[in-house]
């Protein structure tokens, strides 16, 4: 039985097969996120510490685009979604971090959890088709073509990575610490 923690989180498993192992924890630090940027006003979901200009929102819109890119993109060979259609990432590389202070914190939401959903409906089609093995339909520009696999893992990673900022941006603007 899944156990959720205080946060709403729900534990990863301790003992599951590889595809389910993978997903729960992507999906914890997906739940980590989410409590990280719960409740926030836009100037709250705005406010960097120096010396960052790093904000909780422009995490949320960061991953959005992350989740976009890996699962749509990379996985599928989709065009972007139409939100990120006409970026210009020339111009701005870090568009979706600077753009983030000019969204509501309810378009910042909505933008995340959505390419989150995407996310994972993609997972569950392809696993019925090639599994864990399903190579990438846009390979690295050096021919390297990694896994679904390789995707999930390096999503937990950006999760974890990003979700360490989100603590010690919320520590900041409101004093509220945890995991």
């Amino acid at each position: 039985m899944a156990m959720t923690d205080e946060h709403g989180r729900t534990e990863p498993p301790y003992a599951a097969d590889e595809h389910t192992m993978l997903t729960a924890f992507l999906d914890y630090q997906r739940g980590t996120l989410e409590w990280k940027t719960s409740g926030l006003d836009a100037d709250r979901l705005c406010a960097a510490m120096a010396p960052t200009t790093m904000t909780l929102g422009g995490i949320l819109k960061h991953m959005a685009w992350v989740e976009d890119y890996w699962f749509s993109v990379r996985l599928l060979g989709h065009a972007p979604d139409a939100y990120w259609a006409d970026v210009d990432w020339d111009a701005d590389g870090d568009w979706e971090w600077h753009s983030a202070a000019s969204d509501s914190p309810e378009q910042l939401r909505s933008l995340w959890s959505d390419a989150a959903d995407r996310s994972r409906a993609i997972v569950a089609e392809v696993m019925t088709d090639d599994g864990l093995d399903r190579r990438v339909a846009r390979p690295f520009r050096d021919g390297g073509a990694p896994t679904l696999r390789w995707i999930l893992v390096h999503m937990i990673e950006e999760y974890a990575r990003h979700n360490g900022h989100a603590d010690l941006l919320r520590e900041s603007v409101d004093g509220q610490t945890g995991e």
